[in-house]
């Protein structure tokens, strides 16, 4: 929470001391500490600015009915000295408070002195945290759910700063196993097709289809001719592999980072099988005696596993049978690693190299391989509870009403490219992290390119826009901003310009709740609201106006607007426009 905020809560739990110890003194309630109390902002303003429930969870301790607590507490609380105008009971027992008009000047000259660094804090302490997010198949273009993973993941990695926390962005790179071997053998019968005409092979009905398969086998074939068309088949498709998986993976970086999503990290998981780490967790689960060998394949004990597991967090075995849990492949009996056995070796890799929480957003479709994994990295001693999975929801593209199944350019699967060369970047992000996660959404294709108030991000920017516009048009007038007093702030005491300060104050609790929750989608509707604010005071509070010092307030209250309204966007990796 901001500075000011922080010294309220502080005061009321020093008053509160205070007055307890002074009712003690009085003999008017038996000595003893007062319980640990909330102190919560109350969701009708009418019962003050915040609310404690002090009395409330003090009626065992004081034997005494909280109603009465309170009143006692409250004849003995003292606003002298700090931010608080009254303090008041109401209801059962609940201690209601009401900020003065130096909490308002405070949090304005807290927002103005901190600038671009409002709203951060050390919640984290520094925690490494590791957020993996996209890591769509390279063996084609990324689409629709991509977008919403990325612009979720990526703003989920930037509240988690904001909140202290070390971050690192990855995405994992899915270039080995089965759907590698399955885009080598896309990628060679479209090759063979060009030189080989009837004599080719045709392509197996669960190939990859796409046109994006044929034309890497062109461009190859543009540059070595029919050079592999006689060489050994395993030697052609490990060509055509290393020719075509580095363009896909260049294209994701390229449509990633037009979508301002840049990761520190690019993680092969070819690499593991390199390194032998994939080796290494079979050995540790077969020394466990967690495999066991069947029909010429490893397998994993899945199923033994998550019951004991489940077991003992008290779920019956009634309960777990209707889960028909199932064991899962860790060695085919060709002797290849299934994705299971390298997804484990990835994660047990994440908590080898440091990170104290790693965070997966992973598709929806992912559901029943969360506690497979967690379950896996207890098998192994990783500890699954330090593994969180965010899982997203289905989003549909939505225009004139109906849902759009395919680009109109290629007439295939909307491609992240696709929506990007339809919708402007900053709307994409907004519009994606207007819902929670788990939440299925409709991307409405005509509001995101629309400019009016009913376009939410639009919304947003022009409130920025317009601030930047007061300040151009009075300062054609002479009228500039100068350093305030306290006591010019504490003009600021018009409901509109009150309700304003209060949504700012709370900026970096929104952001720690959005870090906490793993739900970026808080912060646009912060910047929503904060907005509306906006506007609402612009519309009821004239800003230049006859009283000088009440003109500079409101102009010190725009300039801390526009600061926090640029501190969300930067947040979300969304413009910030001077004008519109």
């Amino acid at each position: 929470m901001s500075q000011m905020l922080k010294t309220a809560h502080e005061q009321i739990r020093a008053g509160l001391a205070a007055a307890l110890s002074a009712a003690v003194a009085a003999g008017e309630l038996p000595q003893a500490p007062l319980p640990a109390f909330d102190i919560e902002v109350p969701a009708d303003r009418e019962h003050g600015d915040l609310s404690a429930n002090a009395a409330l969870v003090s009626a065992k301790t004081f034997r005494t009915a909280p109603r009465r607590i309170a009143d006692i507490l409250m004849r003995y609380f003292s606003t002298q000295g700090t931010c608080f105008a009254k303090a008041e009971v109401a209801g059962p027992g609940f201690l209601n408070f009401y900020l003065d008009s130096s909490f308002y000047g405070g949090a304005v000259a807290e927002i103005l002195e901190k600038g671009a660094d409002y709203g951060r804090s050390d919640y984290g302490r520094g925690r490494k945290v590791k957020v993996e997010f996209v890591s769509a198949n390279p063996t084609g273009p990324m689409h629709m759910g991509n977008a919403r993973g990325g612009a979720l993941g990526d703003c989920l990695a930037a509240v988690l700063d904001a909140a202290g926390y070390r971050v690192w962005r990855e995405f994992y790179i899915n270039d080995a196993g089965n759907q590698i071997e399955k885009f080598a053998l896309s990628l060679d019968v479209r090759y063979l097709q060009k030189y080989l005409g009837e004599d080719a092979p045709e392509l197996p009905e669960d190939a990859y289809h796409g046109d994006d398969i044929r034309q890497h086998a062109e461009d190859f074939a543009a540059v070595y001719g029919d050079r592999y068309v006689r060489a050994d088949e395993a030697q052609r498709r490990e060509a055509l592999v290393r020719f075509a998986l580095p363009r896909n993976i260049e294209r994701m970086q390229r449509d990633l980072e037009k979508y301002r999503i840049v990761y520190d990290e690019w993680f092969r998981e070819s690499s593991l099988h390199r390194s032998g780490e994939v080796a290494q967790v079979i050995d540790i689960l077969r020394q466990k005696g967690l495999t066991y060998e069947q029909d010429g394949a490893l397998w994993y004990k899945n199923k033994q596993v998550l019951t004991e597991q489940l077991l003992a967090q008290g779920k019956t075995q009634a309960e777990i049978d209707r889960l028909e849990l199932k064991d899962d492949v860790l060695v085919r009996a060709n002797g290849n690693p299934t994705y299971f056995a390298a997804d484990i070796a990835y994660h047990r890799n994440k908590f080898l190299r440091g990170f104290e929480r790693c965070i997966d957003v992973w598709g929806a479709d992912h559901h029943g391989h969360v506690a497979r994994m967690k379950g896996a990295m207890d098998a192994i001693g990783m500890d699954g509870s330090r593994l969180d999975v965010v899982l997203i929801q289905l989003v549909r593209l939505m225009q004139n009403g109906e849902v759009v199944r395919m680009s109109k350019r290629s007439g295939k699967a909307i491609q992240l490219a696709d929506l990007l060369d339809e919708v402007p970047v900053d709307a994409a992000r907004f519009f994606f992290n207007l819902r929670e996660a788990g939440v299925r959404m409709d991307f409405d294709l005509d509001l995101a390119i629309e400019q009016s108030a009913s376009n939410p991000v639009y919304y947003v920017q022009y409130a920025h826009a317009r601030i930047c516009s007061i300040f151009r048009r009075l300062a054609q007038d002479g009228v500039e901003l100068r350093p305030c007093t306290a006591a010019q702030l504490a003009c600021l005491t018009a409901p509109e310009e009150k309700e304003l300060i209060r949504q700012m104050a709370g900026l970096e609790e929104e952001i720690i709740g959005a870090a906490r929750e793993y739900d970026p989608a808080r912060m646009t509707r912060y910047a929503g609201d904060l907005a509306t604010l906006f506007h609402k005071f612009y519309n009821a509070c004239r800003v230049q106006c006859d009283d000088e010092q009440l003109t500079q307030a409101r102009l010190a209250l725009c300039a801390a607007v526009r600061i926090v309204l640029r501190n969300v966007l930067t947040l979300l990796k969304i413009s910030a426009p001077e004008t519109m």
